[in-house]
């Protein structure tokens, strides 16, 4: 049998097999080594599919400690979900390099990577291209402040379709739909499922998830990665449900 090679690979094959995956999203600025330590051990024993680790503003050093905290307790991959493309620790598995394609910063769309793109080459870390697009979840984020351009609005199915071929077109290799950190309303299912029909490519979901249905009908709409991160910090025990809700959904295919 054929092992993947690398992270996207396996991400490729899950998806062409209709397998759903659960992310947790780890925030080494929020996250005490106590408190993640008891995320990645429930991480484990729930058969969590990947850690993401970042934040939009990484404001501490604890990135590294994280990664490595991760890597010393458990075989899941961790993947790096930047803030900016200079948040990067060499012991993870892999980097999520993303262009903010829904809005109209070129710094984030292009910009910020000319500057990073030789430090990213040399971290010899696996490279994922990724469209990043921030949905409207009815809460100003982070990101939508710091890259001073509008998410797309929560309703506008179409813009998001048209941007995730565009991306797809461009050669990325994922789309991540996200409403953000603490999204009052996640993205919609009608949303993730015309974008998940229009596109080829994988699809990761995040962003103001905070029950197993509903990331259960996120992945029936067609979403490959679910991600949640918040939710967890307030009821890590949420922790087992979600992974058994996410991965109950290859079963009804």
């Amino acid at each position: 049998m054929h092992h993947p090679k690398t992270i996207y690979e396996q991400i490729l094959n899950r998806h062409h097999s209709g397998k759903k995956s659960f992310a947790v999203l780890l925030d080494p600025d929020k996250c005490e080594a106590d408190a993640a330590g008891a995320v990645i051990a429930m991480g484990e024993k729930a058969e969590v599919d990947y850690f993401f680790v970042g934040g939009s503003l990484m404001v501490t050093q604890r990135l590294d400690e994280l990664v490595m905290q991760i890597k010393a307790n458990c075989d899941i991959p961790v993947i790096l979900f930047p803030g900016s493309p200079g948040q990067i620790s060499t012991y993870a598995d892999a980097l999520l390099y993303l262009s903010l394609i829904s809005g109209r910063n070129p710094e984030l769309l292009i910009g910020q990577h000319v500057v990073s793109a030789p430090l990213i080459k040399q971290s010899g870390l696996e490279v994922m291209s990724t469209g990043y697009m921030v949905v409207d979840g009815g809460a100003p984020t982070t990101v939508s402040y710091i890259s001073g351009s509008n998410p797309i609005p929560s309703d506008k199915n179409d813009i998001a379709v048209c941007t995730a071929m565009a991306g797809e077109m461009l050669g990325m290799k994922l789309i991540y739909l996200d409403a953000g950190s603490g999204a009052k309303r996640p993205v919609s299912e009608s949303m993730i499922s015309q974008v998940a029909g229009s596109i080829q490519i994988p699809l990761i979901v995040g962003g103001g998830i905070t029950d197993p249905e509903k990331a259960f009908q996120n992945c029936k709409a067609g979403a490959d990665i679910v991600v949640v991160g918040n939710a967890l910090e307030k009821d890590p025990t949420l922790l087992s449900e979600m992974a058994a809700a996410i991965h109950s959904v290859s079963v009804y295919r």
